[in-house]
């Protein structure tokens, strides 16, 4: 792939039984505005960022039960731990299913489920690198700064544990190799 193309997630779009309540869920408890809509209701466009037109996209049409979930997951950044904690009382106090509080050792993460049971991910980065796939559980209701202190602990336990600038390095390193090749 050339140098000139640097693939990035843009925005994700859903297939909805019931517009209203997900655009209801989706403006009101994880706060995005509804950026445009088609005036027949076939599209609906959300962000949280002027700088893109959508990230969200919800379209009428869903032909699954919602015990069939349409995507993987929808993995927002929201900066950084205490963010990532807001996010989890936030979502908690509005009765979000599927509630799971988890570091991957590189990130402080809560997963939930929409009103129609599609997987979100509201998350920052840590400031360390593990092998991955890593997943362990975490009380977001303590201080940040004890959470801060247990993650790393725990980090430094684990295969592969190093500063995440140094894995950046020797990740950017094999891209330029493969951009090389």
């Amino acid at each position: 792939m050339s140098q000139e193309i640097s693939p990035r997630l843009s925005h994700v779009g859903i297939y909805v039984t019931d517009l209203p309540k997900m655009k209801d869920f989706y403006t009101r408890i994880l706060g995005f505005v509804v950026s445009d809509a088609a005036p027949d209701g076939r599209i609906t466009f959300l962000s949280r960022n002027p700088s893109d037109h959508h990230q969200v996209v919800l379209v009428p049409g869903r032909k699954t039960e919602l015990e069939t979930p349409m995507v993987q997951q929808i993995s927002f950044n929201v900066g950084n731990l205490s963010n990532v904690q807001r996010a989890f009382r936030k979502v908690r106090d509005a009765g979000c299913q599927g509630l799971r509080p988890v570091s991957h050792g590189n990130a402080w993460s809560i997963y939930f489920q929409d009103p129609e049971g599609n997987r979100i991910e509201m998350f920052c980065d840590t400031p360390w690198y593990v092998s991955q796939p890593c997943g362990f559980e975490i009380d977001l209701d303590k201080p940040e700064a004890e959470l801060y202190r247990e993650t790393e602990a725990h980090c430094r336990t684990l295969p592969g544990f190093k500063p995440m600038e140094e894995w950046r390095a020797e990740i950017s390193r094999k891209i330029a190799e493969k951009l090389d090749a």
